[in-house]
């Protein structure tokens, strides 16, 4: 099978193929370099930051959101409404929500596990971390932030565009 082949097989499929000038790192919990991965990738942000989360509890997480949005940065989140119903999860929304960070809850799906930001466009941040204290300090969680891949990065914009869509407003 020839290279033009596998890559037309690839998009079909709905697959990219990552290049050689992508910037990938990883990050991984308890040990903290996951957490440190995420932090960092909110405070650099210049322009806009697109987060999809399941669980939002983490204060300093939350706190630096809100910087974020203090800097100008236009910060817009769709988290899982069923998974955020706690105390926790309720104060660090209504934080955020107070404090300029346009909240959204997703309540379409059975779950809305997605744990994704979409920084400036430019920077994609996935993995299994979720945005919670339990992440960063006890549970076994991954981080990947790739850079330089914006077919990849175009595809989970996609993603959170159609997630933002069906959201609703946490705060009317």
């Amino acid at each position: 099978m020839s290279v033009k082949s596998i890559g037309l097989a690839a998009l079909l499929c709905g697959a990219v193929v990552v290049a050689a000038h992508a910037s990938i790192q990883v990050g991984f919990s308890p040990e903290g370099s996951a957490r440190v991965l995420v932090l960092d990738s909110i405070n650099h942000a210049q322009r806009s930051i697109d987060m999809m989360a399941y669980s939002f509890q983490s204060a300093d997480i939350v706190q630096a959101l809100v910087d974020a949005e203090k800097r100008g940065v236009v910060v817009r989140a769709v988290i899982d409404k069923k998974r955020n119903q706690g105390k926790v999860s309720q104060k660090a929304i209504a934080f955020a929500a107070a404090n300029g960070v346009d909240v959204q809850l997703d309540g379409h799906y059975h779950i809305q596990h997605d744990k994704v930001m979409i920084i400036d466009g430019d920077t994609l941040e996935t993995g299994s971390f979720n945005f919670a204290k339990s992440a960063e300090f006890a549970n076994s969680e991954n981080v990947l932030i790739v850079r330089g891949e914006p077919a990849v990065i175009a595809q989970y914009q996609a993603h959170f565009d159609s997630r933002w869509k069906i959201a609703h407003r946490s705060v009317e």
